[in-house]
């Protein structure tokens, strides 16, 4: 019982402050969200409710205006994954007749009989199988469903063709009926702990100007309220009853007097829009297709340009600024070159980890504990100019570097790797100081390795985006460089593409 109980509680927390992450926008005057409702709806996708104002919210996978979202919040106590069987299943969703699927199809016909303008998401602590068939019609841009991989072939005699075959049947609907609810239907994966998703609200309720509460305290009142005002019949929010409802309860604090926000993207997260919280946001969203770019040439005759423009543009009136990059590791360090470490800015820089925290060059003290940065080299075509560095913060990359060095890069003479002293991992990487230290210490063992040389330096970075920003700030002293972007999903081989040289070639820069 004493389990049960804790599973359930857990599962509140878990609604309630995803209910919190988009509720304390309404605060901010900049921010899209206009409505929030809670507990109220179609039924499975009545946790939580999100309404944004048509001018200013973002588009659905297809570039017409996301009015609505519906969610249904499903927490679990222990990891696991789950495919497109189990939305056609009722236990999935702890029911004894109607699965989710079914349920989302009552949703559909009733709030977007057109299959656009609304969503119906479903966000839970368990991720879509790898190998299940619906994991590669799901969009990592925003969780959508892709239409043209559910409809990517003809047949029922495919892994598309068996998902449609066994939804129809569920449903007893046609395929045009079928293709109509795919394109309402998200799948988002709220993969923190429930202490992380605290410190993500730490950081927002700083921002908009609610009361934050001290980690070191165990109880977290927000958990609470929210389902105090179920009772009370308290169930919708539009901004001026939003904050008339906080300040009856005291939750009202002082709004952040930081540094602007300034975001880049290049993908999205599953529940957490930077236009939500950032002042600017610079999309590259569109110049991708889920992780990889359109047109290789892209990277440098329009990202590179366009992320100079806007960081120059940030940086010009801004002695101080926050970043936050949802980006490629090849943006995070063209990010650093142009807001090089000879700028006179300091920056803060959002990093996602097992939560959400500010990093910035001077956040903390130094340590001498810390993991140090070890090296080694590696003779592979003794003689060739080049130096591939695979730097491996969070997991190790250097076989598969060396991997690619051998097959496609011939002028690549010596491999270095550089790893931290305790080995990778995700918490290689303690603070912002620490990433600065590291990133100098990495310029270090390139400049010292290319020493007497004159090639290029091709980079394999496996780091926090912080760390690559701040190697990005020394790119001017390591000479000649190439970024390289991995296949992580393994659509493309699970190998290295080129992304973008630095500096550019005179003709664009």
């Amino acid at each position: 019982m004493t389990q049960a109980v804790t599973v359930r509680r857990d599962g509140d927390t878990f609604q309630a402050r995803l209910f919190w992450w988009h509720a304390a926008r309404l605060l901010d005057p900049e921010s899209p969200v206009v409505r929030v409702g809670f507990e109220c709806g179609p039924k499975s996708f009545d946790d939580i409710w999100v309404e944004y104002d048509p001018m200013r919210g973002a588009s659905d996978q297809y570039g017409d205006p996301l009015l609505r979202e519906h969610m249904q919040c499903k927490w679990h106590v222990t990891p696991d994954n789950y495919g497109y069987s189990h939305l056609i299943d009722p236990e999935f969703i702890n029911a004894n007749a109607r699965s989710l699927l079914q349920r989302a199809r009552e949703a559909q016909l009733a709030y977007a009989p057109a299959g656009s303008g609304v969503r119906f998401k479903l966000v839970t602590n368990w991720r879509l199988d790898r190998a299940d068939p619906l994991r590669q019609m799901v969009g990592m841009r925003s969780g959508a469903m892709r239409l043209e991989r559910l409809y990517g072939s003809v047949t029922d005699n495919s892994k598309a063709g068996s998902v449609r075959k066994a939804w129809r049947e569920h449903l007893g609907i046609d395929e045009e009926e079928l293709r109509i609810l795919a394109r309402t239907l998200a799948f988002g994966e709220a993969t923190d702990t429930l202490d992380a998703l605290r410190d993500q609200l730490d950081i927002l309720f700083g921002l908009v100007g609610l009361r934050r509460i001290s980690a070191n305290q165990s109880a977290f009142p927000y958990d609470d309220v929210i389902f105090q005002w179920m009772a009370q019949g308290r169930l919708q929010f539009d901004r001026s009853s939003f904050r008339a409802v906080c300040a009856r309860e005291d939750l009202l604090g002082s709004a952040r007097g930081g540094p602007k926000v300034y975001g880049v993207r290049s993908f999205e997260h599953a529940f957490d829009r930077l236009e939500e919280r950032c002042h600017v946001v610079l999309d590259f969203v569109p110049s991708f297709d889920e992780r990889y770019i359109r047109s290789d040439a892209d990277w440098e005759a329009k990202l590179y340009p366009e992320l100079k423009a806007f960081l120059l543009a940030a940086a010009k009136d801004q002695p101080r600024l926050l970043l936050a990059l949802d980006a490629h590791v090849t943006l995070a360090f063209a990010a650093g070159s142009v807001i090089n470490i000879k700028s006179g800015r300091q920056v803060e820089l959002e990093q996602r980890g097992t939560g959400q925290m500010i990093w910035s060059a001077d956040d903390t003290i130094s340590d001498p504990t810390w993991p140090s940065l070890v090296s080694e080299t590696i003779e592979l075509q003794p003689g060739e100019p080049d130096l591939a560095v695979a730097i491996g913060l969070t997991h190790d990359v250097s076989a598969d570097v060396r991997r690619h060095c051998e097959a496609a890069l011939p002028t690549v003479g010596r491999l270095l790797v550089l790893k931290p002293s305790t080995g990778p991992g995700a918490q290689s990487v303690m603070c912002g100081r620490h990433a600065f230290e590291l990133a100098d210490s990495a310029s270090n063992e390139l400049r010292s390795a290319k020493a007497g040389g004159g090639g290029r330096a091709h980079l394999f970075i496996a780091a926090p985006n912080a760390f690559t920003f701040f190697l990005g700030q020394r790119h001017t002293a390591l000479g000649p460089v190439r970024l390289y972007e991995f296949d992580f999903d393994g659509v493309r081989g699970r190998s290295y593409t080129a992304a973008l040289t630095l500096p550019l070639p005179k003709t664009l820069s």
